[in-house]
């Protein structure tokens, strides 16, 4: 996921590409309408992505025939139900090449983390133990980790990224050797959300496990743009949101390696996690459902194997092509503006443009892009040592999905010459 340096000459979906990018636009209904009189360009996906009608369906369909709670109904909607539950499970594993019942549902990656973080992880930790994360790491994967360190006096150690936004392995290998066995989990992202790094997952995990530490990867970003084989990767936990892979708000999974689930206490307790309950002690079911307490969002379940079955419909070699060269577009023409500034250039880069304009706060970048029709993100995305690490308080994102086009791009760019020209700069 390398990219180019050449300049775009000619849109990719106007040559005559593989990827019929306009066919999949006509999947998106989101995207056909205006905003303050121009048509939408949607450059805000790694906050969430819009739906194709696929998975709108899904839900819908759900809603309109198979309204039902799961698992313990033996009447037939409450049977539809739970094959529809169980069947996204599947799917899901499908996905990551995973066992399914190593698939955990949660509400996003967020929940995920938090579940290894107060399940896997705070069993273990006493005073002087260790975390480790990356400096370009998300809050949701930053915070978890400090409240258990906090509550068992253990450190949570960052390991620094370089002035291109690339994770120095050096400094990594030497945190794992200075923590040796007080090292209880790192965890990483497998593309930062801020400046869109691809973090080389299977080497890290490598290093990791050299020295007896689990991995627990965030691919919040990485499964909406890339395949991901849990097993090529050989992390011990993976988690992903199905609102930034085209599925639905308030679902997503956690894969963890089965004899880590075992181990695992749940986080909630309440009804459908249990195998029998009396006064005087509850006996847990087995994982994945000892960590899916109370009714589930079965409709979101549904939208989100929905959404994966789309992109597995597609040829992801294509997609994946094509948002390299929208990426590699944008870089080159927000580089080219007098004032615009990159921030953060990796050489393996997915999907994400940050960038800062002379005498203008993101914010405001932001917002007269929205008047001109082009929804960007603008602030610090979640990140802040990131951004601190270089020296702003804020960015603007521009983030990228399978449905964009070059035309956007050049959009994208008139846009912020639009905004400086109004505020002279």
């Amino acid at each position: 996921m390398t990219v180019a340096t050449e300049k775009v000459a000619e849109p990719a979906e106007e040559a005559g590409a593989a990827f019929d990018v306009e066919a999949v636009r006509a999947q998106f209904p989101g995207l056909h309408q205006e905003v303050h009189g121009h048509p939408l360009v949607y450059l805000d996906n790694a906050a969430t992505s819009q739906k194709p009608r696929a998975v709108i369906e899904a839900v819908t369909r759900f809603y309109e025939r198979d309204t039902s709670n799961i698992h313990r109904g033996v009447h037939t909607l409450a049977e539809r139900a739970t094959a529809t539950y169980e069947g996204a499970r599947g799917t899901v594993a499908r996905t990551l090449g995973v066992a399914a019942r190593e698939v955990v549902f949660t509400r996003g990656t967020t929940e995920a983390i938090n579940l290894v973080a107060r399940s896997f992880v705070r069993p273990l930790l006493t005073p002087g133990d260790e975390v480790i994360v990356t400096w370009l790491e998300h809050h949701a994967n930053i915070v978890p980790w400090q409240i258990v360190c906090g509550e068992a006096g253990a450190t949570l150690r960052a390991v620094p990224i370089d002035d291109r936004g690339v994770l120095d392995l050096d400094a990594l290998e030497a945190a794992l050797e200075r923590g040796g066995d007080r090292v209880r989990m790192l965890a990483v992202g497998h593309i930062s959300n801020a400046l869109g790094t691809v973090h080389p997952v299977r080497r890290i995990v490598e290093m990791a496990h050299a020295h007896g530490v689990p991995v627990l990867v965030d691919g919040a970003q990485a499964v909406p743009h890339m395949p991901v084989d849990v097993a090529e990767i050989g992390c011990d936990f993976y988690a992903f949101s199905g609102h930034k892979t085209y599925g639905p708000s308030g679902i997503g999974a956690l894969w963890g390696r089965g004899e880590h689930l075992e181990s695992m206490p749940p986080m909630l307790g309440g009804g459908d996690m249990i195998r029998s309950v009396s006064f005087e002690g509850t006996i847990f079911a087995d994982p994945p459902t000892r960590f899916e307490a109370g009714t589930p969002n079965i409709e979101g379940t549904a939208g989100l194997a929905a959404a994966l079955d789309f992109l597995a419909g597609l040829d992801r070699a294509a997609v994946l092509a094509h948002e390299e060269a929208l990426v590699a577009h944008a870089a080159e023409e927000l580089a080219s503006i007098p004032g615009v500034h990159l921030v953060g250039t990796a050489p393996d880069r997915a999907a994400i443009v940050s960038f800062t304009v002379d005498g203008i706060h993101a914010h405001d970048v932001g917002t007269i892009l929205d008047a001109r029709g082009v929804a960007i993100r603008a602030g610090h995305h979640c990140a802040q040592p990131a951004m601190r690490r270089f020296g702003v308080a804020a960015t603007a994102r521009a983030s990228f999905a399978l449905y964009n086009t070059h035309r956007e791009v050049e959009a994208l760019a008139a846009a912020v010459r639009h905004a400086q020209e109004m505020f002279g700069a």
